[in-house]
């Protein structure tokens, strides 16, 4: 006999793996912009060799900064599908929410208060996020030390970008760990042991990467200050600055 699956089971499920795998590539994503937004600590010259790396200036000989712009939007794409597909999973009414928040604090589960702690997030991060992901869209030739700089001090960028910081490296470091568990991978042998290994990873990679982040976003702005009074100018590396000086 052929088991027959309701359509709207069969869907639920499809919509529920697609929404993990949407998840899974955004905290990725997240996890290699932070890599790059990073390499400021390296000096100027790193940031502006990763910042050009992208716009295709070392395979082209010439940057193009649009190509930063497609990425963008499909980056924003991605999210504006990850959090449709989360809405379905949100209480509907007030009443359902104060059901919920009662069942919460009787269950006093840390789980629990996680998925919580996801919900309230990733409304702040459909807004922050949005945001961000416009100064970069429509002007992304100013992606360098000083352009990027000059945003975050001058344009006075940096309060929402440690908000979105906090909020985003919680977020999807939470869901990576709900994500874990909800599919059985990786195992650490018993499920409790599983758990408590992977909300120990969860805690240390939040804590890592708030710190990282903090310490990038005040690199920033200390560079955004400085260059205040030659703000619009974008940075020229140092390398390039010699081979101008050695043409005849």
């Amino acid at each position: 006999m052929k088991l027959r699956i309701p359509i709207n089971t069969l869907w639920n499920a499809r919509f529920d793996l697609l929404q993990s795998l949407s998840g899974l590539a955004l905290a990725l994503f997240m996890w290699g912009h932070m890599a790059f937004v990073s390499s400021i600590l390296l000096g100027h010259d790193a940031f502006w060799i990763v910042s050009k790396f992208f716009e295709g200036y070392f395979f082209l000989g010439y940057g193009v900064p649009q190509i930063v712009s497609l990425v963008v939007l499909a980056v924003w794409m991605l999210l504006m599908l990850h959090a449709i597909l989360a809405l379905r999973k949100f209480p509907a009414s007030w009443r359902q929410y104060r059901t919920l928040w009662q069942h919460s604090r009787g269950l006093r589960h840390e789980d629990t208060w996680l998925w919580w702690v996801q919900v309230v997030t990733g409304f702040a991060l459909f807004f922050l996020s949005s945001v961000h992901l416009y100064d970069m869209f429509i002007e992304p030739e100013l992606i360098d030390p000083y352009g990027s700089a000059d945003l975050v001090w001058s344009g006075r960028r940096w309060p929402m970008l440690f908000l979105l910081l906090l909020c985003v490296e919680v977020h999807g470091t939470v869901g990576l760990y709900r994500l874990a568990l909800k599919w059985g991978w990786p195992r650490f042998g018993s499920e409790a042991r599983t758990r408590k290994i992977l909300k120990r990873l969860m805690w240390f990679l939040i804590v890592f990467l708030i710190a990282l982040g903090l310490v990038t976003l005040s690199t920033f702005m200390r560079i955004g200050y400085d260059h205040a009074p030659h703000r619009g100018e974008l940075y020229t590396p140092s390398f390039i600055q010699h081979q101008g000086e050695s043409l005849p």
